[in-house]
């Protein structure tokens, strides 16, 4: 890395954590040289670059100073913990860099941007992902990639589209992704659920209810599961495909988080198909900014003609601006800089959630388990004892100012719920985990030994 790259990635850091505060200043320049062992020109284009994005600000003949945000969430301000809210942080947004990119699409693409475009997208942006997703073993041909409006958009889309195999059910992990079941629920899908936990899913239910069930295609979340932050093994996805073959369904696999993998041998499910049965969806959201609202769906040819018809319907296209902002940002070194940044904010967090919960555990097992496993992801959770009722303590909680939201609306109306807490770590602050975690396995305590029970 180069050194001035250090230096940047490091006061970030510093600022992030709250090392330096908001209106703090920063060591001299001299001083700074100094300890990084660089001249002072490297120190000042750091600065600079730290500047550039609105990070620090410099006053003449005194030095730079951490910018105040105006963007800085109610419940921090209150001295609240939030593990209830899934959104990235606002704070590591790539404002001005991504303004830079719209700035530069509208100079390149001029009128073409303002126009309509084609339901497949941009074809520039589409070459580009083509090659990126090969960095995530999806090796694919630009024909079969869609840019759509958001992974729920590809999920409406592959919900009302007929496939091939004929059948109407659309079986789903329980827990699973709450919009997906609410969109479900609202237009009145037949769907199945079927339940997953740390340790994956029953390959054995997952058979039968493929060969006795109509099922259309089977939703799941391989990689960072929301809400339960565990991933299948590679034997898993290897026998999830080969059923799915066996017995003519489709897999759907939502890879929303694969930009915050770690292990390089952590293949999707995309991976052990031959581009037949697997319909791939990725997401900007988390890595970039929600508001992009831009994904992309690796659809199989033989369902090509009737996505595109579905897609046309239902938007057209996708915003051309968007998209075209997006694509100047692949390309460049911002996003992989970005990429790196974000996901050294959020395994900070991740870790320190883990260390917590694994302290409170070692004190207090019979009150909880949780998954030992998920380290570096936005979500875990902890499973209570089943005498303890989790609303109960989620209302015990809202007294303290720490927020958890109930775990319901991750699971069917019919399916039975398992007594989960669900931590969620994107807007948690650091040096509030640990405490919020201390409070949380007291308040687990106190309503044990209030005698709740866990049915009225």
């Amino acid at each position: 890395m180069h050194k001035f790259l250090l230096i940047v990635k490091e006061l970030e850091n510093l600022i992030d954590n709250h090392t330096f505060k908001e209106g703090d200043k920063l060591p001299s320049i001299r001083v700074l040289a100094n300890q990084y062992k660089v001249n002072k020109s490297t120190v000042i284009r750091a600065l600079n670059d730290l500047e550039r994005r609105h990070i620090v600000y410099s006053v003449d003949k005194s030095g730079y100073y951490v910018v105040k945000s105006t963007m800085i969430p109610n419940y921090e301000e209150e001295g609240a913990i939030d593990f209830a809210t899934s959104s990235p942080d606002s704070r590591i947004f790539p404002y001005l860099d991504f303004q830079h990119c719209v700035n530069k699409a509208i100079d390149t693409y001029k009128q073409d941007l303002f126009i309509y475009g084609t339901p497949q997208g941009l074809p520039s942006l589409l070459n580009i992902m083509q090659k990126q997703l090969a960095n995530y073993q999806v090796f694919t041909k630009v024909h079969n990639l869609f840019v759509v409006s958001g992974i729920q958009q590809a999920l409406s889309i592959l919900t009302a589209l007929p496939f091939p195999n004929g059948k109407r059910k659309i079986l789903i992990e329980q827990p699973g992704y709450h919009l997906f079941i609410e969109h479900l629920m609202t237009y009145h899908v037949p769907v199945i659920g079927i339940k997953r936990t740390s340790r994956g899913i029953d390959l054995g239910e997952l058979e039968e209810i493929f060969k006795t069930e109509d099922i259309k295609f089977f939703y799941t979340m391989p990689r960072f599961h929301n809400p339960l932050g565990c991933s299948y093994s590679t034997e898993e996805k290897k026998k999830i495909v080969a059923l799915a073959h066996k017995y003519d369904v489709y897999i759907v696999e939502d890879d929303y988080l694969a930009d915050l993998e770690h292990d390089t041998k952590a293949d999707p499910i995309y991976a052990y198909d031959d581009k037949s049965r697997v319909i791939y969806l990725k997401s900007y959201s988390k890595v970039i900014f929600p508001g992009l609202r831009i994904g992309i769906a690796v659809i199989p040819d033989i369902l090509l003609s009737v996505f595109t018809q579905y897609k046309r319907i239902q938007d057209i296209d996708s915003s051309m601006l968007s998209q075209g902002a997006l694509e100047i940002y692949l390309k460049s070194s911002m996003f992989d800089r970005h990429k790196q940044k974000i996901k050294s904010f959020y395994d900070q967090r991740s870790q320190l959630l883990h260390a917590a919960l694994e302290q409170q555990f070692i004190q207090n097992g019979d009150l909880f388990t949780f998954d030992a496993t998920v380290k570096f992801s936005l979500h875990t959770y902890i499973k209570l004892n089943d005498t303890i009722p989790a609303n109960e303590v989620i209302r015990r909680l809202k007294r303290k100012s720490i927020w958890i939201e109930p775990i319901d609306k991750h699971y069917l109306p019919s399916f039975p719920k398992d007594n989960l807490l669900k931590l969620n770590v994107s807007l948690a602050r650091m040096d509030g985990i640990e405490h919020g975690v201390g409070v949380l396995i007291n308040e687990i305590r106190q309503t044990a030994a209030a005698g709740h029970s866990k049915f009225p």
